[in-house]
């Protein structure tokens, strides 16, 4: 059944999409017109501007390595993170990575593990997009190391009763069953794989995926010592934002690919994956409501992180959060507004909505002190551009510097310069 499926998916679509149909709810002849183009287009077509956008991205990716050989070579008194606020931008970008890369492995596994209905055929895609996330979220840990050249003392050393630990193992783990996952679903297409193989892989492949968010969230969900930090609902919170932001990224490369021709896909498979994202988001919010009543109920002696959230330094990144949510649920569940503009703005909203409540975390937990007069700071002041950057974040205990921006924008690009290299060299379109 699975197997049927499948090849279904792969081949019938190719031949179907673009004859009339439209987004649930659309009106006019222009999103009829877009998607009979993306049919019609050939199945990998391999541009100049996509080689362009190869090259830009790697270029941009020389300069983050560069810049973060500055960091390496001055130290991490460069940066905006000091003692109190050990962890900033980086850890930011890779809790949003791991959660991005649980999207396209998933959408990918749940349907031929279960043996259900899947969503087109973006399999493939969808698991390379995966794979790029995951590595982008282990260069995220990389250049917040301040010695990377002792890496190997984490294995050498290890200590197993540590979270960072068990995230390292899982999350080499979750890369390599990406690959192996990725390569089966390949030599499946070909003829030359099982199927009931590769649907043991998808489950192997789904357990991972919850996995490897479970036990990220652990690494602060176990400290005691940081309020907002220590709360079960952690490991939960986290699947549930994993599938939130990684169904919306993968919604967003989809909708990309299908308008440059790449991708052919009925649209029904996206109002399916648009509707699940509205699904998410409304998981996602009750999880924050109870995690905020618990928090801050009277005598629970957490009305200061509430407070923080609400109406404190956080309080732009909660709104923001919220106001989002609402947003991509009034686009996901009202026919009348899931149009091609609007599908790929309730997607850019949840990615950003997940943004947000990272930094809420990161920066909330050290934000509220908790240990009594420890203002000690080791090195120089920021200056320059630090400084500044610092100043105009207010309250705020951290804000980062243009280095770890810049930094950021160069790791952000190695992923781009992956994803697109992926799609122009790797048999990632479905078979026409």
């Amino acid at each position: 059944m699975t197997g049927n499926t499948e090849n279904t998916e792969n081949t019938g679509h190719a031949g179907k999409v673009g004859q009339g149909e439209k987004v649930e709810g659309a009106t006019g002849a222009t999103e009829a017109g877009m998607s009979a183009a993306a049919s019609a287009a050939p199945a990998a077509p391999r541009s100049k501007a996509q080689l362009v956008a190869i090259v830009a991205a790697a270029v941009l990716a020389l300069v983050g390595i560069g810049l973060w050989m500055f960091q390496l070579g001055g130290g991490m008194v460069n940066t905006n993170m000091r003692n109190l606020d050990a962890w900033g931008i980086y850890l930011v970008m890779f809790m949003l990575f791991v959660g991005l890369s649980a999207g396209g492995l998933i959408i990918s596994s749940v349907p031929r593990a279960f043996g259900i209905a899947g969503f087109g055929g973006i399999s493939k895609v969808a698991i390379w997009v995966s794979v790029c996330c995951t590595v982008l979220a282990v260069g995220f840990v990389v250049v917040d190391l301040g010695g990377p050249a002792r890496l190997w003392h984490l294995f050498a050393y290890a200590n197993m009763s540590s979270p960072l630990m068990w995230d390292i193992i899982v999350l080499s783990l979750y890369l390599v069953v990406s690959l192996i996952y990725l390569w089966a679903t390949l030599r499946a297409e070909s003829g030359k794989g099982s199927e009931t193989g590769l649907r043991v892989l998808s489950v192997v492949a789904l357990v991972c995926a919850v996995m490897v968010h479970t036990v990220t969230a652990w690494i602060f969900g176990l400290q005691n010592a940081h309020e907002f930090w220590y709360t079960a609902l952690l490991g939960p919170w986290f699947v549930s934002s994993a599938l939130l932001s990684g169904l919306a990224l993968v919604l967003l490369v989809v909708v990309v690919l299908r308008k440059s021709g790449y991708l052919a896909l009925e649209e029904s498979s996206l109002v399916k994956m648009l509707k699940l994202l509205g699904v998410f988001t409304a998981i996602d919010l009750y999880f924050f409501a109870c995690d905020l009543l618990t928090t801050g109920f009277p005598a629970a002696g957490g009305g200061e992180v509430v407070a923080m959230l609400v109406s404190g330094p956080l309080a732009a990144f909660f709104w923001c959060e919220v106001v989002a949510g609402i947003l991509t649920m009034l686009i996901a569940f009202s026919p009348s507004l899931r149009r091609p503009g609007l599908v790929v703005l309730a997607a850019a909203l949840s990615v950003l909505a997940i943004f947000c409540k990272r930094v809420q975390l990161l920066v909330g937990g050290f934000q509220i002190e908790n240990i009594t007069n420890a203002g000690v700071t080791t090195g120089p002041p920021l200056s320059d551009a630090g400084a500044g950057l610092a100043a105009l974040g207010g309250q705020l205990v951290y804000v980062p510097s243009p280095l770890e921006l810049g930094v950021v924008v160069g790791v952000l690009a190695l992923g781009a310069f992956l994803l697109l290299l992926g799609l122009r060299v790797l048999p990632l379109s479905p078979k026409a």
